[in-house]
């Protein structure tokens, strides 16, 4: 006999609570383990492919740790600081090109930018908050967020974790099968079931979506020649993941950059846009039908206040939770709605009776 309704109700609602007051107050504490937790679930299926292959779980995990290793490693001694060099340059250079923008404007449209134009001071008041925050900016960030203490930590703990929850998913997931409440062990199965196939094909797919169109867009802007086109390819690529927005901000950063660098030179701002509308062909017509399949199930609104109240609520480490529990929130209102739709509250007694006569028939 299963626990009374109320009973179930009271310990979720106290689980919950305690996971919410645990993200509260060690969210910079397990940051290494969320991130690791992450990495591992992204990586089980190459493990899952390379058991099937005949390699133990052991030399399956040391091999992908390893190339995991060498490509971070690469990526740190060679895109890295490119990157941070970039963006620092970016923000220094701001106040220059807000100061080419507006004699572009001025020069344009004079009428709209006479002394008395609130246009005119707002374009000015701004102009002078990014002169004098322009540089600062992004040196902030960067001491803020990486500080050396949890920066070596970050890189020592997150691999190491990483690598044991690899190791021991299978059997994790097994243990953790084991210890459900057996008269709902089914629905939580299918519930489960569901979410992982929503996760799977959002982080994992669009996920290797992101890496691609970012590198992608880094790749073909330098190419071209664009100043920045480094920080404008990684930025487009990290926002893929929102539908068209990727594509709008990159592609208007990119091109809003080629204008002041690229003025007269059109054969290179057309290169630049061209690379922009190429990617979202290959970005809706190869890469998301093959990496990431038909049907999520988050919607981009639902996705963008996931990570806006749970950035809100328990900073970085919420915005890196915030994909998994909108999943499993949207999977488990699919449930309910699904059980709510299928009972006596919603069909009432003409449903119950007229499904009778159709099974009686």
């Amino acid at each position: 006999m299963s626990l009374p309704v109320q009973t179930q109700a009271k310990y979720w609602s106290i689980a919950i609570a305690v996971l919410a007051l645990a993200l509260w107050y060690l969210g910079d504490v397990i940051l290494p383990f969320v991130l690791g937790g992450a990495i591992a679930y992204f990586l089980d299926p190459v493990a899952d492919r390379l058991e099937s292959a005949g390699l133990s779980r052991t030399a399956a995990t040391v091999i992908i740790t390893f190339i995991a290793v060498m490509v971070f490693v690469i990526s740190f001694l060679l895109v890295i600081p490119t990157l941070i060099e970039q963006s620092l340059a970016l923000a220094n250079a701001a106040p220059d090109l807000f100061s080419k923008l507006y004699t572009f404007l001025t020069d344009r449209f004079p009428s709209l930018l006479d002394a008395q134009s609130t246009l005119r001071q707002s374009l000015e008041a701004l102009g002078q908050k990014i002169q004098d925050r322009g540089g600062e900016l992004v040196g902030t960030v960067l001491s803020s967020a990486m500080g050396v203490i949890n920066i070596v930590i970050l890189l020592v703990v997150t691999p190491v974790v990483a690598f044991y929850l690899l190791l021991d998913w299978d059997r994790m997931v097994a243990k953790v099968d084991n210890m459900l409440p057996r008269d709902h062990a089914p629905a939580v199965r299918q519930i489960a079931s569901e979410i992982d196939r929503t996760l799977a094909s959002f982080i994992r797919g669009q996920g290797s979506v992101c890496i691609v169109l970012g590198t992608y867009y880094a790749v073909a802007l330098m190419l071209v020649g664009l100043q920045f086109g480094l920080v404008v390819g990684f930025i487009a690529g990290l926002i893929t993941f929102i539908p068209y927005v990727g594509a709008l901000v990159g592609g208007t950063l990119a091109i809003g950059l080629g204008l002041f660098q690229f003025w007269g030179d059109w054969w290179s701002l057309g290169a630049v846009a061209a690379i922009f509308m190429l990617g979202q062909f290959l970005e809706g017509n190869i890469l998301t039908p093959k990496l990431v399949g038909s049907s999520v199930g988050l919607h981009p609104v639902w996705l963008l206040f996931a990570l806006s109240a749970f950035g809100s609520l328990f900073g970085f480490v919420g915005m890196l939770i915030a994909v998994p529990v909108a999943a499993a929130i949207g999977v488990i209102a699919r449930f309910f709605i699904a059980r709510y739709q299928a009972g006596l509250l919603y069909q009432g007694l003409s449903g119950r009776i007229e499904a009778d006569h159709g099974d009686a028939d």
